[in-house]
């Protein structure tokens, strides 16, 4: 018969093959960080709302196009989801119904100077390069001027932002105050007709022309219709 190796059980002095048991009364380590849970929690954490802004951020480019495509009734939210390449349930989700999501895409907020700041004759200048640098930064703008020139829905909001935000800021400076509506208009004419040449219809000499270039033809004829007594 062969013979077996005694177990280190069996052999006298022989150190035991396992960890001796805490008695049952000793106190559990209950304070001790349970690290690769957390960590692994708030990275969880920390990644849904990178997910969340980078949805929205998909569902908002692809809803301008869509509305500066086909207008603001034919634009539906099964085809701003495919072109988001998400489900029409997460558009839903974030932003209720069409209205909802064209009230999302239509939100601007141009931050116009206050002129009263700065010279008199420097106004026209300053309201043009602002204008300038807020469209080639900021591509909300030109996919409203997309959607304001396509669908009456988009040029209402388009009218809604310039009555609100920019004549308060021309009214200030314009020395007729009763002909500041006027005025805005005149100045939106060129500001505005300059946008759709150069951001929308990519004239090529519109294009073409370098940023002070730009604001060194424009500047004038805005700071005649801001400040100029009447013709």
């Amino acid at each position: 018969m062969a013979e077996h190796a005694p177990s280190m059980d069996a052999v006298p002095g022989a150190a035991p093959t396992t960890a001796p048991v805490a008695p049952s009364d000793a106190p559990a380590d209950t304070d001790a960080p349970a690290t690769d849970g957390l960590a692994s929690d708030e990275a969880a954490d920390a990644a849904r709302p990178r997910r969340s802004d980078a949805t929205r951020a998909a569902i908002l480019a692809a809803a301008r196009d869509r509305f500066a495509a086909d207008g603001y009734e034919r634009a539906t939210i099964r085809a701003i989801a495919r072109d988001a390449a998400i489900d029409p349930s997460m558009v839903m989700r974030y932003y209720g119904n069409k209205a909802g999501l064209f009230a999302a895409t239509s939100e601007i907020e141009v931050h116009a100077p206050d002129l009263t700041h700065y010279p008199r004759d420097e106004a026209g200048a300053r309201l043009v390069r602002h204008f300038v640098e807020r469209w080639e930064c900021d591509e909300t703008l030109t996919a409203m001027m997309r959607v304001g020139v396509t669908n009456e829905a988009g040029a209402e909001r388009m009218r809604g932002v310039f009555a609100e935000q920019i004549k308060p800021v021309l009214a200030a400076v314009c020395p007729v105050p009763e002909e500041a509506p006027t005025r805005a208009a005149l100045i939106a004419s060129q500001i505005l007709g300059m946008a759709l040449c150069r951001y929308v219809l990519h004239i090529p000499p519109a294009v073409d022309l370098g940023r002070d270039e730009l604001i060194a033809w424009l500047a004038p004829t805005v700071q005649r219709y801001l400040t100029a007594e009447h013709p």
